[in-house]
Protein backbone atom coordinates (compact mmCIF):
# COMPACT_ATOMS: atom_id res chain seq x y z
CA UNK A 1 0.00 0.00 0.00
CA UNK A 2 2.27 2.21 0.64
CA UNK A 3 4.44 1.23 -2.31
CA UNK A 4 1.45 2.42 -4.19
CA UNK A 5 1.22 5.78 -2.30
CA UNK A 6 4.51 6.29 -3.73
CA UNK A 7 4.10 5.73 -6.78
CA UNK A 8 0.34 7.79 -6.84
CA UNK A 9 2.97 10.56 -5.78
CA UNK A 10 5.35 10.54 -8.05
CA UNK A 11 2.64 10.43 -10.45
CA UNK A 12 1.04 13.16 -9.32
CA UNK A 13 4.30 15.06 -9.68
CA UNK A 14 4.93 14.54 -13.60
CA UNK A 15 1.21 15.57 -13.67
CA UNK A 16 1.87 18.72 -12.00
CA UNK A 17 5.19 19.68 -13.70
CA UNK A 18 3.39 18.66 -17.00
CA UNK A 19 0.59 21.08 -16.40
CA UNK A 20 2.84 23.83 -15.47
CA UNK A 21 4.57 23.53 -18.71
CA UNK A 22 1.91 23.52 -20.80
CA UNK A 23 0.35 26.68 -18.80
CA UNK A 24 4.21 28.52 -19.15
CA UNK A 25 4.06 27.86 -23.00
CA UNK A 26 0.15 29.33 -22.67
CA UNK A 27 0.40 32.63 -20.69
CA UNK A 28 4.19 34.52 -19.46
CA UNK A 29 4.08 36.03 -16.30
CA UNK A 30 7.10 38.28 -15.46
CA UNK A 31 8.25 39.58 -12.25
CA UNK A 32 10.91 42.12 -11.76
CA UNK A 33 12.60 42.12 -8.45
CA UNK A 34 15.36 44.73 -9.25
CA UNK A 35 15.63 47.45 -6.77
CA UNK A 36 13.31 50.51 -8.48
CA UNK A 37 12.48 47.80 -11.38
CA UNK A 38 15.11 48.21 -13.30
CA UNK A 39 14.72 45.44 -15.28
CA UNK A 40 11.25 47.19 -16.44
CA UNK A 41 10.13 50.01 -18.48
CA UNK A 42 10.02 53.13 -16.19
CA UNK A 43 6.62 55.12 -15.90
CA UNK A 44 6.75 57.56 -18.31
CA UNK A 45 7.51 55.50 -21.10
CA UNK A 46 4.58 53.21 -20.55
CA UNK A 47 2.63 56.15 -20.67
CA UNK A 48 4.46 56.90 -24.28
CA UNK A 49 3.37 53.34 -24.90
CA UNK A 50 -0.32 54.32 -24.33
CA UNK A 51 -0.60 56.72 -26.34
CA UNK A 52 0.14 54.54 -29.81
CA UNK A 53 -3.20 52.54 -30.54
CA UNK A 54 -2.47 50.35 -32.89
CA UNK A 55 0.92 48.20 -34.13
CA UNK A 56 4.57 49.87 -33.99
CA UNK A 57 6.69 48.25 -36.13
CA UNK A 58 10.66 48.27 -35.00
CA UNK A 59 13.36 47.68 -37.78
CA UNK A 60 16.68 47.60 -37.05
CA UNK A 61 19.34 47.70 -39.76
CA UNK A 62 22.07 45.77 -37.41
CA UNK A 63 24.86 44.09 -38.73
CA UNK A 64 24.70 40.36 -37.55
CA UNK A 65 27.99 40.24 -36.30
CA UNK A 66 28.72 42.04 -32.77
CA UNK A 67 26.18 42.10 -29.68
CA UNK A 68 24.09 45.12 -30.39
CA UNK A 69 21.35 43.15 -31.98
CA UNK A 70 21.39 40.92 -28.89
CA UNK A 71 21.30 44.07 -26.40
CA UNK A 72 18.53 45.84 -28.59
CA UNK A 73 16.25 42.93 -28.70
CA UNK A 74 16.67 42.88 -24.92
CA UNK A 75 15.31 46.71 -24.64
CA UNK A 76 13.30 45.81 -27.01
CA UNK A 77 11.58 42.93 -25.10
CA UNK A 78 10.95 45.31 -22.31
CA UNK A 79 8.62 47.85 -24.80
CA UNK A 80 7.01 44.30 -26.08
CA UNK A 81 5.93 43.16 -22.83
CA UNK A 82 3.73 46.37 -22.22
CA UNK A 83 2.63 46.88 -26.17
CA UNK A 84 2.03 43.35 -27.26
CA UNK A 85 1.68 44.43 -31.05
CA UNK A 86 4.63 46.04 -31.02
CA UNK A 87 7.25 43.75 -33.34
CA UNK A 88 10.79 43.57 -33.75
CA UNK A 89 12.77 42.83 -37.09
CA UNK A 90 16.14 42.72 -38.49
CA UNK A 91 17.92 43.72 -41.91
CA UNK A 92 21.39 43.44 -42.39
CA UNK A 93 22.59 46.71 -44.16
CA UNK A 94 25.58 45.07 -45.70
CA UNK A 95 23.50 42.83 -47.79
CA UNK A 96 21.87 46.28 -49.06
CA UNK A 97 24.14 48.73 -48.76
CA UNK A 98 21.78 50.83 -51.29
CA UNK A 99 18.67 50.93 -49.23
CA UNK A 100 20.91 51.97 -46.24
CA UNK A 101 22.46 54.99 -47.96
CA UNK A 102 18.70 55.93 -48.75
CA UNK A 103 17.82 55.84 -45.33
CA UNK A 104 20.90 57.36 -43.99
CA UNK A 105 21.74 53.96 -42.17
CA UNK A 106 25.66 54.88 -41.58
CA UNK A 107 27.96 54.34 -38.28
CA UNK A 108 26.74 51.45 -36.14
CA UNK A 109 23.42 50.88 -37.49
CA UNK A 110 19.84 52.52 -36.49
CA UNK A 111 16.45 51.53 -35.57
CA UNK A 112 13.45 52.59 -37.69
CA UNK A 113 10.17 52.92 -36.20
CA UNK A 114 7.08 53.02 -38.22
CA UNK A 115 3.62 53.89 -36.88
CA UNK A 116 0.60 54.92 -39.03
CA UNK A 117 2.57 55.94 -42.22
CA UNK A 118 4.98 58.08 -40.22
CA UNK A 119 8.51 56.85 -38.66
CA UNK A 120 11.32 57.90 -36.34
CA UNK A 121 15.00 56.93 -36.50
CA UNK A 122 16.63 55.55 -33.54
CA UNK A 123 20.85 55.95 -33.32
CA UNK A 124 23.21 54.32 -31.25
CA UNK A 125 22.87 54.75 -28.11
CA UNK A 126 19.75 52.47 -28.56
CA UNK A 127 18.17 52.90 -25.08
CA UNK A 128 15.24 53.28 -22.85
CA UNK A 129 15.58 57.70 -22.99
CA UNK A 130 16.25 57.57 -26.74
CA UNK A 131 13.32 54.88 -28.47
CA UNK A 132 10.90 56.55 -25.95
CA UNK A 133 11.76 59.82 -26.98
CA UNK A 134 11.46 58.72 -30.78
CA UNK A 135 7.90 57.08 -29.68
CA UNK A 136 7.09 60.41 -28.04
CA UNK A 137 7.20 62.57 -31.36
CA UNK A 138 5.37 59.63 -33.37
CA UNK A 139 2.58 59.74 -30.66
CA UNK A 140 2.45 63.71 -30.95
CA UNK A 141 1.52 63.74 -34.45
CA UNK A 142 0.33 66.20 -36.58
CA UNK A 143 2.08 68.58 -39.60
CA UNK A 144 5.17 70.70 -38.28
CA UNK A 145 5.54 73.58 -40.80
CA UNK A 146 8.79 74.43 -42.17
CA UNK A 147 9.03 77.56 -44.56
CA UNK A 148 11.86 77.74 -46.73
CA UNK A 149 12.53 81.42 -47.75
CA UNK A 150 12.33 81.74 -51.14
CA UNK A 151 12.89 84.01 -54.16
CA UNK A 152 16.80 85.12 -53.58
CA UNK A 153 18.58 81.71 -55.12
CA UNK A 154 18.34 79.70 -51.75
CA UNK A 155 18.29 75.94 -51.31
CA UNK A 156 14.70 75.07 -52.12
CA UNK A 157 13.63 72.55 -49.85
CA UNK A 158 11.24 70.29 -52.45
CA UNK A 159 14.15 71.04 -55.45
CA UNK A 160 15.72 68.03 -57.33
CA UNK A 161 19.01 70.32 -57.98
CA UNK A 162 22.47 69.37 -56.94
CA UNK A 163 22.31 72.24 -54.62
CA UNK A 164 19.01 71.98 -53.29
CA UNK A 165 17.63 69.84 -50.64
CA UNK A 166 14.86 67.49 -51.45
CA UNK A 167 16.52 64.47 -50.59
CA UNK A 168 16.88 65.33 -46.88
CA UNK A 169 13.25 67.02 -46.48
CA UNK A 170 11.71 63.91 -48.29
CA UNK A 171 13.14 62.02 -45.53
CA UNK A 172 12.27 64.70 -42.43
CA UNK A 173 8.58 64.50 -44.08
CA UNK A 174 8.00 60.61 -43.11
CA UNK A 175 7.80 62.07 -39.69
CA UNK A 176 4.66 64.14 -40.23
CA UNK A 177 6.93 67.48 -41.22
CA UNK A 178 5.66 69.47 -44.26
CA UNK A 179 8.09 72.10 -46.18
CA UNK A 180 6.57 74.78 -47.14
CA UNK A 181 7.91 77.82 -49.78
CA UNK A 182 7.65 81.49 -48.20
CA UNK A 183 8.14 84.42 -50.30
CA UNK A 184 8.38 87.44 -48.86
CA UNK A 185 7.41 89.37 -52.27
CA UNK A 186 3.91 87.94 -51.97
CA UNK A 187 3.41 87.69 -48.44
CA UNK A 188 3.40 90.29 -45.43
CA UNK A 189 5.99 88.34 -42.73
CA UNK A 190 5.96 84.84 -41.53
CA UNK A 191 2.28 83.23 -41.76
CA UNK A 192 1.27 81.99 -38.28
CA UNK A 193 1.46 78.36 -37.10
CA UNK A 194 5.56 78.20 -38.60
CA UNK A 195 7.23 75.90 -36.64
CA UNK A 196 10.66 76.66 -37.95
CA UNK A 197 11.93 79.13 -40.82
CA UNK A 198 14.98 77.92 -42.96
CA UNK A 199 17.16 80.51 -45.19
CA UNK A 200 19.32 77.86 -46.32
CA UNK A 201 22.17 79.86 -48.28
CA UNK A 202 20.79 82.85 -50.70
CA UNK A 203 23.06 83.61 -53.68
CA UNK A 204 21.54 87.28 -54.55
CA UNK A 205 21.02 89.92 -51.71
CA UNK A 206 17.87 89.81 -49.48
CA UNK A 207 15.48 92.63 -49.98
CA UNK A 208 14.95 95.04 -47.23
CA UNK A 209 10.87 93.98 -46.89
CA UNK A 210 12.42 90.08 -46.79
CA UNK A 211 15.22 91.00 -43.97
CA UNK A 212 13.07 93.01 -41.89
CA UNK A 213 10.13 89.95 -42.08
CA UNK A 214 13.34 88.09 -40.64
CA UNK A 215 13.93 90.30 -38.04
CA UNK A 216 10.48 90.54 -36.99
CA UNK A 217 10.40 86.62 -37.13
CA UNK A 218 12.91 86.57 -34.55
CA UNK A 219 11.94 89.38 -32.51
CA UNK A 220 8.68 87.62 -32.09
CA UNK A 221 10.31 84.67 -30.93
CA UNK A 222 10.09 82.45 -33.96
CA UNK A 223 12.86 79.52 -34.20
CA UNK A 224 14.90 79.83 -37.17
CA UNK A 225 17.57 77.61 -39.01
CA UNK A 226 20.15 79.40 -40.73
CA UNK A 227 22.77 77.95 -43.12
CA UNK A 228 25.02 80.69 -44.90
CA UNK A 229 28.08 80.00 -47.30
CA UNK A 230 31.51 82.03 -47.31
CA UNK A 231 30.88 85.45 -48.66
CA UNK A 232 27.08 85.66 -47.95
CA UNK A 233 27.87 88.31 -45.27
CA UNK A 234 27.17 91.14 -48.07
CA UNK A 235 23.99 90.02 -49.14
CA UNK A 236 22.13 92.31 -46.82
CA UNK A 237 22.02 90.14 -44.06
CA UNK A 238 23.53 91.90 -41.48
CA UNK A 239 20.67 93.08 -39.66
CA UNK A 240 19.60 89.29 -39.26
CA UNK A 241 22.62 88.57 -37.73
CA UNK A 242 23.03 91.13 -35.71
CA UNK A 243 19.52 89.88 -34.07
CA UNK A 244 21.47 86.69 -33.53
CA UNK A 245 24.67 87.78 -32.44
CA UNK A 246 26.67 86.45 -35.11
CA UNK A 247 29.02 86.91 -37.38
CA UNK A 248 30.57 85.35 -40.83
CA UNK A 249 34.34 85.48 -41.07
CA UNK A 250 35.67 86.43 -44.13
CA UNK A 251 37.61 83.51 -45.95
CA UNK A 252 37.18 80.02 -47.05
CA UNK A 253 37.50 77.42 -44.21
CA UNK A 254 40.11 74.73 -44.69
CA UNK A 255 41.31 71.99 -42.89
CA UNK A 256 44.54 69.91 -43.32
CA UNK A 257 43.19 67.18 -40.85
CA UNK A 258 40.77 66.02 -43.61
CA UNK A 259 43.83 64.19 -45.38
CA UNK A 260 43.81 61.79 -42.60
CA UNK A 261 40.67 60.24 -43.85
CA UNK A 262 41.76 60.15 -47.95
CA UNK A 263 39.79 63.62 -48.75
CA UNK A 264 42.73 65.48 -50.35
CA UNK A 265 40.23 68.52 -50.80
CA UNK A 266 41.04 71.24 -47.60
CA UNK A 267 38.16 72.68 -48.44
CA UNK A 268 35.89 69.73 -47.50
CA UNK A 269 35.69 70.07 -43.48
CA UNK A 270 35.84 66.17 -41.85
CA UNK A 271 33.94 66.88 -38.62
CA UNK A 272 34.55 63.57 -36.47
CA UNK A 273 34.75 65.27 -32.46
CA UNK A 274 32.17 67.45 -31.60
CA UNK A 275 31.76 70.38 -28.77
CA UNK A 276 29.16 68.95 -26.17
CA UNK A 277 25.36 70.03 -26.81
CA UNK A 278 21.95 68.58 -26.73
CA UNK A 279 22.59 68.18 -30.77
CA UNK A 280 25.36 66.26 -30.92
CA UNK A 281 25.06 64.07 -27.73
CA UNK A 282 26.41 60.46 -28.38
CA UNK A 283 26.60 61.16 -31.73
CA UNK A 284 29.69 59.46 -33.19
CA UNK A 285 29.24 59.70 -37.19
CA UNK A 286 31.54 61.54 -39.51
CA UNK A 287 30.32 64.63 -41.53
CA UNK A 288 31.98 66.08 -44.29
CA UNK A 289 31.07 70.10 -45.08
CA UNK A 290 32.41 71.81 -48.38
CA UNK A 291 33.67 75.04 -48.44
CA UNK A 292 32.42 76.61 -44.86
CA UNK A 293 32.39 79.78 -43.39
CA UNK A 294 34.14 80.18 -40.03
CA UNK A 295 31.51 81.93 -37.29
CA UNK A 296 31.88 84.41 -34.35
CA UNK A 297 29.76 85.17 -31.63
CA UNK A 298 29.69 88.66 -30.37
CA UNK A 299 29.24 89.57 -27.03
CA UNK A 300 26.92 91.18 -24.39
CA UNK A 301 24.17 89.78 -25.97
CA UNK A 302 20.66 87.66 -24.73
CA UNK A 303 21.33 84.47 -26.20
CA UNK A 304 22.80 81.64 -25.08
CA UNK A 305 25.38 80.95 -28.25
CA UNK A 306 27.28 77.71 -27.75
CA UNK A 307 29.32 76.08 -30.35
CA UNK A 308 28.33 72.32 -31.98
CA UNK A 309 30.48 72.60 -34.84
CA UNK A 310 34.33 73.33 -34.64
CA UNK A 311 37.49 72.83 -37.18
CA UNK A 312 40.71 71.13 -35.71
CA UNK A 313 44.04 73.19 -34.87
CA UNK A 314 45.14 72.39 -38.20
CA UNK A 315 42.85 74.78 -39.71
CA UNK A 316 42.56 78.74 -41.00
CA UNK A 317 40.38 81.15 -42.85
CA UNK A 318 41.86 81.32 -46.13
CA UNK A 319 41.40 84.33 -48.57
CA UNK A 320 41.82 84.98 -52.03
CA UNK A 321 41.59 82.36 -55.21
CA UNK A 322 42.15 78.24 -54.54
CA UNK A 323 43.40 76.56 -57.51
CA UNK A 324 40.74 73.80 -58.16
CA UNK A 325 43.56 72.03 -59.47
CA UNK A 326 45.78 71.76 -56.90
CA UNK A 327 43.41 72.52 -53.22
CA UNK A 328 46.05 71.03 -51.22
CA UNK A 329 48.76 73.47 -52.09
CA UNK A 330 46.84 76.49 -50.38
CA UNK A 331 48.83 77.92 -47.24
CA UNK A 332 48.00 79.34 -44.08
CA UNK A 333 48.82 83.46 -44.57
CA UNK A 334 48.66 85.42 -40.90
CA UNK A 335 49.93 88.54 -42.27
CA UNK A 336 47.06 88.97 -44.55
CA UNK A 337 44.76 88.86 -42.02
CA UNK A 338 43.97 84.89 -42.00
CA UNK A 339 42.51 83.15 -38.54
CA UNK A 340 44.19 80.18 -36.86
CA UNK A 341 42.24 77.39 -35.73
CA UNK A 342 40.13 76.10 -34.05
CA UNK A 343 37.36 77.62 -35.57
CA UNK A 344 33.49 77.18 -35.04
CA UNK A 345 31.36 77.14 -37.63
CA UNK A 346 28.07 75.96 -36.18
CA UNK A 347 26.06 77.87 -33.88
CA UNK A 348 23.44 76.63 -31.06
CA UNK A 349 21.21 79.74 -29.79
CA UNK A 350 18.54 79.47 -27.02
CA UNK A 351 16.97 82.02 -25.05
CA UNK A 352 13.19 82.85 -22.68
CA UNK A 353 11.17 83.21 -25.87
CA UNK A 354 9.83 86.91 -26.45
CA UNK A 355 6.31 85.03 -27.28
CA UNK A 356 3.80 84.11 -24.19
CA UNK A 357 3.01 80.99 -26.10
CA UNK A 358 6.41 79.97 -26.01
CA UNK A 359 8.46 79.08 -23.15
CA UNK A 360 12.12 78.92 -25.27
CA UNK A 361 12.94 80.53 -28.33
CA UNK A 362 16.03 78.11 -30.46
CA UNK A 363 18.10 78.99 -33.69
CA UNK A 364 21.03 77.37 -35.31
CA UNK A 365 23.32 79.05 -37.59
CA UNK A 366 25.78 77.33 -39.66
CA UNK A 367 28.37 78.33 -42.03
CA UNK A 368 27.60 75.85 -44.87
CA UNK A 369 24.80 74.50 -46.46
CA UNK A 370 26.20 72.20 -49.01
CA UNK A 371 25.94 69.42 -46.06
CA UNK A 372 22.49 68.91 -46.40
CA UNK A 373 22.43 69.39 -50.61
CA UNK A 374 21.13 66.66 -52.52
CA UNK A 375 24.65 65.68 -53.48
CA UNK A 376 26.16 65.79 -49.92
CA UNK A 377 23.20 64.59 -47.56
CA UNK A 378 24.25 61.10 -47.76
CA UNK A 379 27.97 61.44 -47.55
CA UNK A 380 28.47 59.89 -43.55
CA UNK A 381 26.39 60.99 -40.65
CA UNK A 382 25.26 64.66 -42.60
CA UNK A 383 21.56 63.38 -42.60
CA UNK A 384 21.56 61.76 -39.20
CA UNK A 385 22.70 65.29 -38.21
CA UNK A 386 20.30 67.54 -39.60
CA UNK A 387 17.45 65.30 -38.57
CA UNK A 388 19.32 66.21 -35.05
CA UNK A 389 19.14 69.95 -35.62
CA UNK A 390 15.52 69.71 -37.16
CA UNK A 391 14.31 68.23 -33.67
CA UNK A 392 16.60 70.03 -31.57
CA UNK A 393 14.79 73.90 -33.55
CA UNK A 394 11.00 71.90 -32.75
CA UNK A 395 11.49 71.61 -29.31
CA UNK A 396 11.60 67.60 -30.19
CA UNK A 397 15.28 66.79 -28.51
CA UNK A 398 13.74 65.66 -24.90
CA UNK A 399 10.45 64.51 -24.50
CA UNK A 400 10.25 61.82 -21.75
CA UNK A 401 12.39 62.96 -19.12
CA UNK A 402 13.52 59.53 -17.86
CA UNK A 403 14.94 59.74 -13.64
CA UNK A 404 18.12 57.78 -13.36
CA UNK A 405 17.03 54.16 -12.18
CA UNK A 406 20.80 52.92 -11.46
CA UNK A 407 21.34 50.10 -8.74
CA UNK A 408 21.44 51.80 -5.23
CA UNK A 409 24.67 49.80 -4.18
CA UNK A 410 27.08 50.92 -7.34
CA UNK A 411 28.26 53.73 -5.08
CA UNK A 412 29.76 53.01 -1.39
CA UNK A 413 30.78 56.29 0.67
CA UNK A 414 33.16 56.19 3.06
CA UNK A 415 34.73 58.69 5.32
CA UNK A 416 38.06 59.19 6.11
CA UNK A 417 37.68 57.75 9.49
CA UNK A 418 36.05 54.49 8.04
CA UNK A 419 38.55 54.16 5.65
CA UNK A 420 40.95 54.28 7.96
CA UNK A 421 39.81 51.39 9.94
CA UNK A 422 38.67 49.57 7.07
CA UNK A 423 42.60 49.76 6.15
CA UNK A 424 43.36 48.49 10.08
CA UNK A 425 40.85 45.93 10.17
CA UNK A 426 42.06 44.11 6.95
CA UNK A 427 45.73 44.94 7.01
CA UNK A 428 46.79 44.20 10.74
CA UNK A 429 43.82 43.17 13.07
CA UNK A 430 42.26 40.44 10.85
CA UNK A 431 45.80 39.08 10.14
CA UNK A 432 47.08 39.33 13.91
CA UNK A 433 43.60 37.70 14.98
CA UNK A 434 43.98 34.64 12.24
CA UNK A 435 47.82 34.33 13.13
CA UNK A 436 46.40 34.02 16.98
CA UNK A 437 43.88 31.39 15.94
CA UNK A 438 45.94 29.15 14.50
CA UNK A 439 48.33 29.50 17.29
CA UNK A 440 45.48 28.44 20.25
CA UNK A 441 44.23 25.79 17.92
CA UNK A 442 47.73 24.18 17.35
CA UNK A 443 48.72 24.89 21.20
CA UNK A 444 45.18 22.88 21.61
CA UNK A 445 46.32 19.98 19.61
CA UNK A 446 49.73 19.60 21.36
CA UNK A 447 48.00 19.22 24.50
CA UNK A 448 45.38 16.75 23.68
Amino acid sequence: MRRLDRWLVTLGLFIAAGCIGFLSSRHVWTADWTRGARASLAPESVAVLSKLPGPVEVVGYLSPTGPLREQTAAVIERYAREKHDLTLAFIDPDKDPAASRQLGISGDGALLIRYKGREERVESPINERNLSNALERLARGGERLIAFVTGDGERQGDGVANADLGIFMRQVERRGIRAVPLNFAQTQGVPEHTDLVVLASPSASLSPQAVGALVDYVHGGGNLLWLTEPSNDNLGTGALADVLGVRILPGVLVDGQGSTLNVQDPRIIVEADYPFHAITRGFRDTTLYPQAAALAQVSDHDWAVVPFLRSSERSWTAFGGIDNDKPSTVAFHPEAGELKGPLDFGFALNRLSPSPDKSEQRAVVIGDGDFLSNTYVGNGGNRALGERIVNWLLGDDVLVNLPPRGAPDRVVTVSQDGLNALTFGFLIALPVLLVAAGGFIAWRRRRR
